[in-house]
């Protein structure tokens, strides 16, 4: 790729857009605030609370708060090893660009085309999520029963139209969203703190032997599982790993990726240990379980609102109710953008059809963007279908998704973590340290293949184990991954040239499927 010539007049330019560049993204679009955004907005605070406290409390009882004790530790040490290999790669590729210099193309474009996936499916979910918030709201607030699947298409025709401007105006819509919904939480745990919650504050719900056996889950919901409280806790960061998806399109994509990934992951585990433990706090810890068993039932949209009547006031609920859903939206479209970008790196490198690595000429990723919006339209339109109710839109699209699409992220990056390890071994030795590339990737990655056991093991108690989506959960990811191993193959016998430029785009160091020391392809 060439750089476009600068030109030499002593005459400023006129400001206009320039032409777009197939394969290329504006590289100066994004600063260390705006990529926060678009990550922080991704892991969704407002709905990750509203959401996923209920499930962490109906798998672990009261001591969901240490659910998210233990993803945060756990995604820190991961972050160490991942922030080292960010440094030396750049790519909107992701996990797909570092697996594939790990670990090889085949494993790489295996991973890339399941996280790809897992991202549409992520976008579908919280779009479920959007719709049966926006679908009880207003209904409370006019009396008009709207069927949720208007809120849910309208929501998806809104990320399509924003899709095609500017990567900039996206973050700026995002960073509105995130500073108040996070306000309003903070809020709340405010009021919470100053009453002194329900009976006061104990520190049983922030040790971790509380989630397995709590004793007052099970009586309440017939059974509990550590494993659901963690997947609830894992699928509210899902997201933090963007830094270097957004990597091109920053002006200091190194710097960039470390303090955002780092920022995002201890940021967002303290703030959702305040949250989740004024949670259970402000209800008691008993009572807490059975508040979510109400929340279930259909006694109040989101076991949050009670808590803001009491401890706050009826002005409070509304702004959560309105943030709710603009929070959910601002998720899927992060989701969306990702899942974009994801489509747009798999195109420019010939492992998907070229045109999507087409941009528009604001340089954002149209032609990916627009076959995710189809995507997500046929995939939402089947749960439709299934259950048009908004119950079915929250515990079906917003609850069966995420399960899928968590498994598919915690494997990749236990897969990411072997390939930071192989990376620096081999191909970057001049890069090892004993800590951040060898025992940080060793125990990230124990840590979340531990995870994928538990939420694999414990599946069924968040849906019917005859649902064929729940039974067969597992075999769709290896699926989706194996779907990525073929095309791989089949490249390297079709298209040799092709396939030797995968995930090595406009970077030349050594090659994981070679000698140490031979040189990898640098796309051009």
């Amino acid at each position: 790729m060439t750089d476009t010539p600068v030109s030499t007049s002593p005459l400023p330019a006129p400001s206009v857009p320039s032409e777009p560049q197939h394969g290329r993204l504006d590289s100066s679009a994004l600063g260390l605030r705006s990529v926060l955004f678009c990550i922080v907005t991704g892991a969704a605070p407002m709905t990750a609370m509203l959401f996923n406290v209920p499930v962490a409390v109906m798998g672990g009882g009261y001591a969901a708060p240490a659910a998210f004790l233990l993803a945060t530790v756990a995604l820190t040490v991961f972050s160490v090893g991942y922030i080292a290999m960010s440094r030396r790669v750049t790519s909107t590729g992701g996990f797909y660009t570092f697996i594939s210099r790990g670990l090889g193309r085949i494993t790489g474009v295996g991973s890339g085309v399941l996280i790809a996936l897992c991202y549409i499916v992520f976008s579908a979910a919280v779009i479920g999520v959007m719709g049966y918030f926006a679908a009880t709201s207003v209904e409370e607030w006019t009396g008009w029963s709207i069927p949720v699947a208007v809120y849910m298409f309208g929501g998806l025709a809104v990320m399509s139209l924003l899709a095609w401007f500017h990567i900039e105006l996206t973050a700026k819509v995002l960073g509105v969203l995130l500073v108040s919904e996070v306000l309003v939480l903070l809020v709340l745990g405010a009021g919470v703190l100053f009453e002194g919650g329900a009976h006061g504050f104990s520190a049983a719900p922030m040790n971790p032997a509380e989630l397995f056996g709590n004793d007052d889950a099970t009586k309440v919901f017939g059974s509990a599982a550590a494993g659901v409280a963690l997947f609830a806790a894992f699928w509210s960061w899902v997201g933090f790993e963007m830094a270097p998806n957004y990597a091109e399109e920053s002006r200091d994509p190194h710097k960039i990726a470390a303090l955002a990934t780092y920022g995002s992951v201890i940021g967002l585990g303290v703030f959702y240990m305040f949250v989740s433990y004024m949670f259970v706090t402000g209800w008691g810890l008993p009572e807490s379980v059975q508040a979510v068993k109400d929340q279930f039932e259909g006694k109040f949209a989101s076991a949050f609102y009670p808590l803001s009547d009491r401890y706050v006031g009826s002005p409070l609920t509304t702004a959560m109710e309105v943030l709710a859903i603009t929070s959910s939206f601002a998720c899927a479209m992060a989701f969306y953008n990702t899942g974009a970008r994801y489509l747009f790196s798999l195109g420019r490198e010939g492992v998907l059809p070229s045109v999507l690595a087409r941009t528009s000429r604001r340089h954002s990723p149209i032609v990916a963007s627009m076959t995710v919006t189809g995507a997500l339209a046929l995939y939402v339109l089947g749960f439709v279908l299934y259950d048009s109710s908004a119950e079915g839109a929250l515990l079906k699209l917003g609850t069966w998704s995420p399960l899928l699409g968590v498994l598919g992220i915690l494997g990749v990056q236990a897969l990411a973590s072997a390939a930071i390890i192989r990376y620096f071994l081999t191909t970057a030795r001049d890069g090892f340290h004993w800590f951040t590339t060898l025992v940080a990737p060793v125990i990230g990655g124990a840590a979340m293949v531990g995870a994928c056991y538990l939420l694999v093991d414990n599946r069924t108690v968040l849906a019917a184990a005859d649902v064929p989506f729940i039974t067969y959960l597992p075999w769709i990811v290896l699926a989706m991954f194996l779907a990525g191993v073929v095309i791989a193959v089949v490249l390297r016998s079709r298209s040799p040239e092709k396939y030797a430029a995968l995930g090595h785009f406009t970077l030349a160091d050594p090659d994981p499927d070679g000698p140490a020391n031979e040189p990898a392809a640098v796309a051009s």
